[in-house]
């Protein structure tokens, strides 16, 4: 029974895609030729995989509007080959306009990381959450709950950030053509989006410029 239910599940989905493909093109004829051409996203959109928080819905966008790659609680970690390839092409050859870090609140990854939870092959993926944990221990020790895991997760979305900041292509395009970027927090319970703030003094721009650009 159980696979059954799956299988119909799957059935569902591509009965919706042909209703949804026929009613687009029926109400927007040059809809799918115009995204058979090329793509020109202004937004690089770099989230956490959760089924809840699809980034054209709750930006209220369509597709072709956000350039996207999604992992386990939204972890930007500078050695991951995958997202670097994506931030790669997003910044260099698109040259998208922004870049976003999206956390959200009742985070899986957020949870197991504060809960000490033994995930496997997660728990080397988790690493450098568990180590922002441990430096921000007396901060999060203040906090219980749902506070204690959304601070956590607004550290894991200002940490991306920063790692974002530090990879070369990113420095160049900031330098040249002003590429913008942004760290924010998906509320589930609400459904909006709460711009962090991420800034930098501009002693911390010098030196982190100065450390990581190459040329």
């Amino acid at each position: 029974m159980a696979g059954q239910a799956e299988d119909d599940a799957f059935k569902q989905c591509l009965e919706y895609n042909q209703r949804w493909a026929a009613d687009t093109a029926k109400n927007d004829p040059d809809f799918f030729p115009s995204l058979a051409k090329g793509q020109a996203p202004q937004i690089l959109w770099l989230g956490c995989s959760d089924a809840r928080k699809p980034e054209t819905t709750i930006l209220g966008l369509k597709p072709g509007d956000v350039f996207t790659h999604r992992n386990i609680a939204n972890v930007i970690n500078p050695t991951d080959l995958s997202l670097l390839s994506v931030v790669e092409f997003a910044v260099r050859h698109i040259k998208v306009k922004h870049v976003v870090v999206c956390g959200h609140t009742s985070c899986g990854g957020v949870a197991a990381t504060l809960n000490n939870n033994k995930l496997g092959v997660l728990d080397l993926w988790l690493q450098p959450m568990r180590m922002l944990r441990e430096k921000h221990a007396g901060e999060l020790a203040k906090l219980e709950g749902k506070d204690k895991s959304n601070y956590m997760a607004k550290l894991n979305v200002q940490q991306g950030v920063g790692n974002l900041r530090r990879i070369p292509t990113v420095i160049e395009a900031m330098q040249e053509r002003g590429l913008q970027i942004h760290g924010v927090i998906y509320d589930l319970g609400t459904g909006l989006l709460e711009d962090l703030e991420c800034g930098e003094d501009e002693d911390a721009v010098k030196n982190r410029i100065a450390a990581f650009e190459t040329k």
